[in-house]
């Protein structure tokens, strides 16, 4: 068992790789159910289990789950929702020698094991299938699910009733609705164990990055020189660059607001056209002025690395974006449908969508950030600290993505870093911290980052 990370597959995606992997499918849910069983032993304590069987294959790693438990001495009952439907299914609820109670029937237990429904629900749970697991849910000191928790959309982080889980164990890799919301939440602690499935993934979960500490050989401007434009809202770009110069080399603000005394002011014009500077950070507080549209337009079509950030992006469409020179996108949701319209798909796919238009790598932000480039690429971060949901951590986050791109990282991994870094700050601020806050836990996490 390891934490989650690695390649993110679909439901169809994970059946074609089990039926390419070379392991028999009934030895794939045999040691799915082991490790059901071993973790019930692990967070249970050796306390009674209730496991809930459904009619597919996720209930027969249950019926496994359920068989190895008893013969490690566990008291263990099954409660199933159906007969099984597949023959995998029926092979191991044969090999189950205990009763099986009806699900709405049956009492709880402290500890619950849901196999209930896997990767291929895509409908909202009846009454009678939630009803029972609401109960048990309210009773059990620990609830573990299989692969996810019964309601969750595989695919697309839809939520279709389900009721919360402790832990999930996800079989043999990550899915998206481990890492999307509403379902993230849902799932607890994530899990990934290894049943001898492997598949490459042109998604993946974020990483911690590897980034090089500065050398003896190393000055000011090989750490990267980057910009900040300022507005009319000067909090907003003093955000990023306080973010920025925790990072680079050298930090021009171009414009009004406050900075750290080690951030160089210079106009914009100027800072521009200085051949040293690596990247530029638009948009933090930008706002719809005849000079404001000058400089973004300038920006555009200068061959500077740029992060495009809040105001900017309101004054873009998305073919002034396709650009020779690496460019990282910032929006949220309503920034998304304002330069795309509305997407179809899930968040990952309307990422992928976006990066193929705009021809730039996007910072798709919320309280689940999916992270796609043009060349199909996409990385999802895990849940990140929910206090992140105040005023002013985008333009930090923006300033470190600014950060990364001017020390020289291609998009995809600066977006990346700067998505890993700004999570580590922001859950080593703890509590009720501002913005400003988690400019000062930077350097942590950029220690813990950097080999």
């Amino acid at each position: 068992m390891r934490p989650l990370g690695g390649p993110v597959l679909t439901a169809a995606e994970m059946r074609a790789a089990e039926l390419g992997c070379g392991v028999p499918l009934d030895e794939l849910m045999e040691r799915a159910g082991r490790a059901l069983a071993e973790a019930a032993l692990r967070f249970g304590g050796g306390a009674p289990v209730l496991v809930l069987c459904g009619p597919g294959n996720n209930g027969g790693d249950g019926y496994v789950a359920a068989r190895v438990l008893a013969e490690r001495g566990i008291t263990v009952r099954v409660a199933a929702l159906a007969p099984p439907k597949t023959d995998l299914a029926s092979g191991a609820r044969a090999a189950w020698s205990g009763d099986i109670e009806v699900l709405d029937l049956a009492h709880p237990a402290p500890i619950v094991v849901d196999a209930l429904f896997g990767t291929g629900l895509t409908r909202p749970l009846d009454a009678m299938w939630r009803e029972p697991l609401v109960r048990f849910r309210g009773a059990a000191r620990f609830v573990i699910a299989a692969d996810l928790p019964s309601g969750v959309g595989a695919d697309d982080g839809t939520d279709f009733g389900a009721v919360s889980a402790d832990l999930t164990l996800a079989f043999g890799t990550a899915k998206p609705a481990h890492l999307l919301q509403p379902t993230a939440t849902l799932c607890g602690r994530v899990i990934i164990t290894d049943i001898g499935v492997l598949a490459p993934s042109r998604t993946k979960v974020l990483r911690k990055p590897f980034l090089s500490a500065p050398s003896a050989s190393d000055h000011k401007y090989t750490r990267g020189m980057v910009a900040v434009v300022a507005s009319d809202m000067a909090g907003a770009a003093t955000l990023g660059a306080t973010a920025a110069a925790h990072l680079a080399g050298y930090t021009v603000l171009c414009g009004k607001g406050e900075a750290p005394a080690s951030v160089v002011r210079r106009g914009f014009e100027a800072t521009l056209a200085d051949p040293k500077l690596g990247a530029m950070l638009i948009g933090p507080g930008l706002s719809d002025t005849p000079a404001n549209r000058i400089k973004l337009d300038a920006a555009l079509a200068s061959q500077v690395p740029l992060v495009i950030d809040a105001g900017a992006l309101g004054l873009v469409t998305p073919g002034q974006l396709q650009r020779q020179a690496p460019t990282i996108l910032t929006p949220h949701e309503g920034e998304v449908v304002r330069l795309f319209g509305r997407l179809d798909g899930s968040k990952i796919d309307r990422a992928r969508i976006a990066a193929e238009r705009s021809g730039a790598t996007v910072i798709y932000k919320g309280s689940d950030t999916v992270i796609a480039s043009p060349d199909g690429r996409v990385t999802l971060a895990p849940p990140a600290s929910p206090w992140l949901a105040t005023a002013g951590t985008g333009d930090v986050l923006a300033g470190i993505a600014t950060a990364m791109l001017g020390r020289g990282l291609l998009p995809h991994e600066a977006a990346s870093a700067a998505v890993w870094l700004h999570g580590d700050a922001a859950s080593r601020a703890g509590a009720g911290f501002i913005a400003d806050d988690l400019c000062r836990h930077i350097p942590a996490a950029l220690s813990a980052a950097t080999r």
